[in-house]
């Protein structure tokens, strides 16, 4: 059995720690607000900017552009949001065993732009390459944080650098689900192309590159950007999710500790007492 000054060592220990997960856990609940705020409010535009994409080539056909065929060289190119930080639970890592389980993102076929160290770090050691990190980004994402990532993947893929681009990330749900997602950004894949419902095929003015031209790029800023804020938001979900289970599991361990502390203490009283007794039965 322990002695009193090993539980009572430990019990203060485990009574630091829970102070600074009850703090962290406060913490990641008033920025979870903030970023929840900032992810709900952007999601419609993101999400029509998406479907409004997908509708506008579903209704067109014959569109031979850049953006929409796939390139016989170059390699993948995934973009992977996570953070700078652990203590989150498994939100980083889950992003980096979606990616290593993809059959389509080898680690000899693909290439990653981290945005947040964990991520990095853990695609590293699996053995991806490391084309751009632009881990401070996650610290407070902007829209021209991802127009800039966006004009770089864009320049790369225009080159044959790339073929394919896709965009990991955790989609917030709630505060106590966060979802891991892959997306396909480019090429954009068409379904269908033909009439649908009734509905005249999708015109062009002055002519579909032009149109392209300037639309996809806003359609993959928008995307990524969304993807920031929602992975913000799905940091400080899982953290204070994770905090408050630490903080739990901290106040069970002290309870237990407290228990075994006051049956060392009566054992160490009691073999007191039954000293004195024995000494004064000898004296006697």
């Amino acid at each position: 059995m322990a002695s009193i000054r090993d539980i009572k060592r430990r019990r203060d220990s485990i009574s630091s720690t829970e102070q600074i997960t009850k703090a962290m856990k406060l913490i990641s609940t008033v920025k979870l607000q903030k970023s929840k705020a900032k992810a709900e409010e952007s999601k419609p535009y993101y999400t029509m900017m998406y479907d409004t994409i997908g509708s506008m080539l579903s209704k067109s056909e014959g569109i031979d552009h850049k953006y929409l065929r796939t390139a016989t060289s170059g390699r993948k190119a995934v973009i992977a949001i996570t953070s700078n930080r652990g203590l989150a639970g498994g939100y980083n890592n889950n992003i980096a065993r979606m990616i290593c389980a993809d059959e389509r993102l080898t680690q000899e076929s693909t290439v990653v732009y981290a945005i947040g160290r964990k991520g990095k770090d853990a695609l590293t050691r699996r053995g991806y390459q490391i084309a751009a990190d632009y881990s401070e980004v996650i610290n407070e994402p902007l829209y021209r944080d991802a127009s800039d990532i966006t004009m770089e993947l864009l320049d790369a893929f225009g080159r044959e650098q790339i073929s394919e681009i896709y965009l990991a990330y955790t989609s917030f749900k709630n505060t106590v689900t966060q979802i891991p997602t892959l997306k396909k950004l480019l090429p954009v894949e068409i379904e269908g192309g033909k009439e649908k419902d009734g509905q005249a095929l999708m015109n062009y003015e002055p002519n579909e590159d032009h149109v392209l031209d300037s639309i996809i790029p806003k359609y993959m800023s928008s995307l990524i950007y969304g993807a920031l804020l929602e992975a913000v938001a799905s940091e400080n979900g899982a953290r204070m999710t994770a905090m408050d289970a630490a903080t739990n599991n901290a106040e069970e361990m002290i309870e237990e500790l407290g228990l075994a502390y006051n049956r060392a203490r009566q054992g160490a009283i009691t073999q007191e007492l039954t000293e004195i007794i024995s000494g004064a039965n000898a004296i006697s």
